[in-house]
């Protein structure tokens, strides 16, 4: 495969680079608010996890004893 020129390849980026379609601001907010609710309620759901775990290791390492 032949690689392209410098200048070839540098029209080229510039074309693909128009093609970007960025996001609004409302919807940047609206993406940050949603990734912070969903990390809320994931390492809630964990902590949960990670405490039933807790009791149960407990419990039986109590039994051993």
């Amino acid at each position: 495969m032949a690689r392209p020129k410098i200048g070839e390849f540098v029209n080229q980026v510039k074309t693909e680079a128009t093609k970007i379609v960025w996001p609004t601001s409302r919807e940047t907010v609206q993406t940050t608010i949603m990734v912070l609710i969903m990390t809320t309620i994931l390492s809630l759901f964990f902590f949960g996890v990670d405490s039933v775990f807790k009791l149960i290791v407990g419990w039986l390492t109590s039994l051993a004893r």
